[in-house]
């Protein structure tokens, strides 16, 4: 588990780099998205990479581990916007933006930690595909959720189905390094 934190702290580290870089290309513009915008980012970013992962090739040389860092960015986003709504103007600081991203950084890492205690870090043993299906599933479930204007019966909420995608991006970011350190 030591070398899962480490790994998770990596890869979360390089989400955080550009979320902070793409706050000073465009400032805080991307708070004006409702939830439902985000969760289609989402979708469309997962779509992208199981395409690619189905037909094997692509046409746009943008990498899939970017894919995967902005699954993990606009996860958190929707984090952020389900705390505090959209709006057009907004009154926090880049420095409190930055906060909140931590925060619910910080309560995704908390959740993998203690799953990883109870399943054993299964997803180890898992394809990346399958983290990637995994995903998908959760943005139907959310979208689903939503048409149910936010009401569930039984099931846990947006918020987390947000913070498991959080943990399945960076699963797959960390096995794509993994991959890219062996061939190496």
């Amino acid at each position: 588990m030591l070398s899962t934190n480490y790994q998770y702290d990596e890869e979360a580290s390089k989400c955080r780099s550009l979320f902070e870089q793409k706050m000073k290309d465009y400032g805080t513009a991307w708070r004006v998205l409702r939830l439902s915008s985000l969760i289609d980012q989402l979708y469309i970013k997962a779509r992208r990479i199981r395409n690619i992962e189905e037909n094997q090739t692509q046409k746009i040389e943008d990498p899939v581990d970017g894919e995967f860092i902005g699954i993990v960015n606009y996860s958190l986003m929707s984090l952020i916007q389900l705390e505090l709504g959209a709006t057009e103007t907004c009154h926090l600081s880049y420095l409190e933006i930055l906060a909140q991203y931590d925060l619910h950084l910080a309560e995704a890492k908390n959740l993998m930690q203690a799953k990883n205690h109870d399943y054993g870090e299964v997803w180890r043993q898992m394809n990346r595909s399958s983290l990637t299906d995994l995903i998908l599933m959760k943005i139907l479930r959310m979208k689903q959720i939503l048409e149910n204007e936010g009401k569930t019966l039984v099931s846990e909420g947006i918020d987390a189905n947000l913070k498991d995608m959080v943990n399945y991006a960076l699963f797959a970011l960390i096995k794509i390094t993994e991959t890219k350190t062996t061939v190496v």
